[in-house]
């Protein structure tokens, strides 16, 4: 494992703990720590700028929340991604999106349609994105959808499926021309939404999950065989 992660900046409003929590999730979701690599102690804490102790206690939450796996005599390994991992998580997201969608088509304000139109003029105009930008951006999008549900069991629960979520989109957006068709779909769910058709707006948001399911399916085909031929 090269030097890649940065010196953590301190925040007095977090204890170190969460920040080098934080920074190793992010170097997860982004693909700098990739799924199969082993964490080192030592060398993460050097990256970083700090001791040993909060990089141990991140590595034990990051396994809490799946996304590190630790093998006895061995150590801890960044938590690759299985087809099984991909089906169960968007067979949730596509019904739970469809519902939030459908929801928000009958009770969504002008002031947020406006959000969503500018959200999608921003991802249009700006060409030289980075992958972490155009996250941001589809994350927020989808956000605005689910507060405009007015149902706020649903968007605890969609934001509790946020950490696992992210890691998909950081793959599926990645790949080439998936970010503009995004976009594109977006924009029919939007126009949904501004005709207040709630079962269009609910087909539409599940159609979009499935595709990105399909994008992050071919993707784990596509480096499974890659990893043969090597």
């Amino acid at each position: 494992m090269g030097k890649r992660l940065v010196p953590v900046i301190l925040d007095g409003y977090k204890p170190l703990r969460e920040i080098v929590f934080e920074s190793m999730r992010e170097a997860i979701l982004s693909g700098v720590l990739e799924p199969g690599e082993r964490l080192m102690e030592i060398q993460l804490a050097e990256e970083m700028g700090v001791s040993r102790t909060p990089v141990r206690e991140a590595i034990r939450k990051l396994e809490l929340e799946n996304f590190v796996v630790m093998i006895p005599r061995k150590g801890a390994y960044v938590a690759g991604v299985s087809l099984k991992d991909v089906a169960d998580v968007f067979e949730i997201r596509s019904a739970l999106e469809g519902l939030a969608a459908g929801l928000a088509a009958e009770r969504i304000t002008e002031d947020e349609l406006e959000l969503m139109e500018q959200s999608l003029i921003i991802r249009t105009s700006e060409s030289e994105m980075d992958l972490e930008q155009k996250v941001k951006l589809d994350t927020d999008f989808h956000a605005l959808v689910y507060r405009a549900s007015r149902n706020e069991r649903l968007v605890q629960i969609l934001e509790n499926l946020r950490e696992q979520i992210q890691r998909f989109r950081s793959t599926s957006l990645a790949v080439p021309g998936r970010n503009k068709l995004a976009i594109e779909e977006h924009r029919m769910i939007v126009e949904a939404l501004r005709n207040h058709n709630s079962e269009e707006a609910q087909s539409l948001a599940i159609a979009h999950i499935v595709t990105a399911e399909n994008v992050m399916f071919e993707t784990l085909r596509k480096n499974e065989a890659d990893k043969v031929d090597q």
